[in-house]
C-alpha cells in the first residue's frame, strides 16, 4: 500500500508539519536514552554501595572453631534492624546457612534457597536486581584457610530498590516536565526561524506585485544565494517579454513609416493624372511593395537576432526600384538621384532588409537634401560599403550619435517620426554592419554603410 501525504501547498505549513512530526520522535528518543542513563548511574551506586556492605562484613567476620562467625553488632546497624531494607546472607558451598542478620528474619524462605543457584568461582561477582522481590542482590564468592584446608563461602548483600525507584519516578517526572518544556520552546524558534528564514520569499512577492503595478522593472533586492537563480531568471524572463513588446510597438512603428514611400508613389502617380493602365500599373507594383513591407515587418516582429543562409541579392536592381520610387515621391523638389555601383555586387543578406535599410536611408536624404543625392557601392574587402551623399543642411559632429536614436529629429519642422534611421540601425546591427555619418563633398551630410559581401 502506498503511503500518501497530504498536499499542502504553503512552504511554511509543510516545514512546521514536518517540525511537529519529527520533534516529538527526537524528544521521545532524548528521554528514554537520558532515563536509562540515569538508571545505570543510580545502580552503578547501588552495585559500589552493595560492594562496601560486603568489605564490611568481611572485615567483621572471624573464622573460629571451624566455622565463620559476625559479631552481633556490626558498622551498618540496618543489618541489626528488622525490615530495615538492607539485609545479610552468608552461606556455605553447599548453600547451608551459615549466618543471616537480624533485618533478614522476615525474606522468605524461598529467597534464601535460590540465592546459590547461580555457582560463582572465586574472585567472581554477580549484582541483579530481583524486581519481583524489589531487591538488589550482591554475591561475593570467598575462600577461607582454616584447619588446614579452604572453606568456600558466598556473601549475599541485599537491599530494597524503593529507594531507588523512587529517585527513577521524580527523575522521569522532572525530565518530561523539563522535556516537554524544551519541546514547546523548539517549536516556537522553529517558527521563529521559518519566518526569517522564507522572509526573503515574502520580500520577493512584494517586488513582483510592484512589478506588476508597474511601480518597478525587476527584481533588485538583496535575496539569498538558493533564491538568486530564481530571481534572475525572472528578471531574464521580464526582460525578454519587455523587449518583445517593444519590437512589437517598433515594428508598428516601422510599418507605418515603411507604408509612407509605396503610398506617396500612389498618391503622386494620381496627381500626374497617368493614362489608366499605366497609372494601374503603378498601383499594382506598388501594392505588392506595401504586402512585401506587412510581411518583412511580421517577420521581424518575432524572428531572434543573428541571419539566416541566404543566397544573397544583387545591389543594382534594389537600388533601381528605390530611387525610380523615390524620384517619383521627390518630383515636384526636383531631386536629382546619382548612383554608382559596379556590376553584379552582391549583398549577403535578405533582400527585403536590403530595401528596407537603403529606402530608410535614401527617404532620408532625399527629404533634407536641397536637389541633389548622389548613391555609391562599392566592395572593400569582404564588405559592402555604401556612401549616400546629399547637399542639404548635414549633421553636426554633436548630434551625429543623437540622431540614430528611435525618435530623434534634428528638425522638428520637417514632417516625419525620427524613425527611419533607428530601423537602419536595427538591421545593421543583425548583420554586424555598420552606419556612420560625417560631411559629404556634396556640402550635406554621408550615410556610410558597411555590409557583408559576397
Amino acid at each position: 500500500m502506498r503511503l500518501r501525504w497530504p498536499r499542502v501547498r504553503s512552504l511554511r505549513a509543510r516545514l512546521l508539519v514536518f517540525s511537529c512530526s519529527l520533534l516529538p520522535v527526537v524528544f521521545f528518543s532524548a528521554w528514554f536514552a537520558l532515563q536509562n542513563a540515569f538508571l545505570h548511574s543510580l545502580e552503578t551506586a547501588e552495585r559500589e554501595q552493595l560492594k562496601l556492605q560486603v568489605y564490611l562484613l568481611l572485615g567483621a567476620a572471624e573464622f573460629q572453631d571451624g566455622r565463620l562467625s559476625i559479631p552481633q553488632a556490626l558498622r551498618e546497624p540496618r543489618f541489626g534492624q528488622l525490615e530495615s531494607g538492607l539485609y545479610g546472607v552468608i552461606q556455605s558451598q553447599s548453600g547451608a546457612l551459615q549466618w543471616r542478620s537480624e533485618s533478614s528474619m522476615l525474606l522468605p524462605a524461598g529467597l534464601l534457597l535460590a540465592l546459590d543457584d547461580t555457582p560463582l568461582a572465586p574472585g567472581d561477582v554477580l549484582f541483579a536486581h530481583l524486581p519481583e522481590h524489589g531487591l538488589y542482590l550482591y554475591q561475593y564468592p570467598v575462600v577461607w584457610e582454616g584447619g588446614g584446608r579452604e572453606h568456600h563461602y558466598l556473601i549475599n548483600v541485599l537491599e530494597t530498590d524503593a529507594p531507588l525507584l523512587t529517585e527513577l519516578r521524580t527523575y522521569r517526572n522532572q525530565l518530561v516536565g523539563w522535556l516537554s518544556l524544551l519541546f514547546l520552546l523548539a517549536l516556537l524558534v522553529q517558527y521563529v526561524i521559518l519566518r526569517w528564514s522564507l522572509k526573503p520569499l515574502d520580500g520577493l512577492a512584494r517586488d513582483i506585485k510592484r512589478i506588476e503595478s508597474g511601480e518597478a522593472d525587476a527584481l533588485g533586492g538583496r535575496y539569498p544565494l538558493e533564491v538568486q537563480p530564481v530571481t534572475a531568471n525572472l528578471n531574464l524572463l521580464l526582460d525578454s517579454e519587455r523587449r518583445q513588446r517593444e519590437r512589437y510597438r517598433n515594428t508598428l512603428g516601422d510599418l507605418a513609416h515603411s507604408l509612407k514611400t509605396p503610398l506617396a508613389v500612389i498618391r503622386g502617380s494620381a496627381e500626374e493624372e497617368l493614362p489608366l493602365a499605366e497609372y494601374r500599373s503603378v498601383v499594382d507594383e506598388q501594392v505588392q511593395r506595401m504586402d512585401q513591407i506587412v510581411q518583412y515587418q511580421l517577420a521581424r516582429a518575432v524572428k531572434s537576432q543573428g541571419r539566416a543562409m541566404t543566397a544573397g541579392v544583387e545591389i543594382g536592381p534594389a537600388l533601381q526600384r528605390i530611387t525610380g520610387a523615390l524620384r517619383k515621391v521627390y518630383r515636384d523638389k526636383g531631386t536629382e538621384i546619382e548612383v554608382e555601383h559596379p556590376p553584379g555586387l552582391r549583398f549577403a543578406g535578405d533582400e527585403r532588409d536590403l530595401m528596407e535599410l537603403l529606402g530608410n536611408l535614401l527617404e532620408n536624404a532625399c527629404k533634407y537634401g536641397q536637389r541633389r543625392v548622389q548613391v555609391r557601392a562599392v566592395r572593400d574587402g569582404s564588405d559592402l560599403c555604401i556612401d549616400i551623399d546629399d547637399d542639404g543642411p548635414g549633421v553636426a559632429p554633436e548630434r551625429r550619435d543623437t540622431v540614430l536614436q528611435r525618435g530623434a529629429r534634428l528638425d522638428t519642422s520637417a514632417p516625419g517620426q525620427g524613425i527611419g534611421l533607428a530601423v537602419a540601425v536595427d538591421i545593421l546591427s543583425s548583420y554586424d554592419g555598420e552606419l556612420s555619418i560625417d560631411t559629404s563633398p556634396l556640402g550635406g551630410a554621408r550615410f556610410r554603410v558597411l555590409l557583408p559581401a559576397m
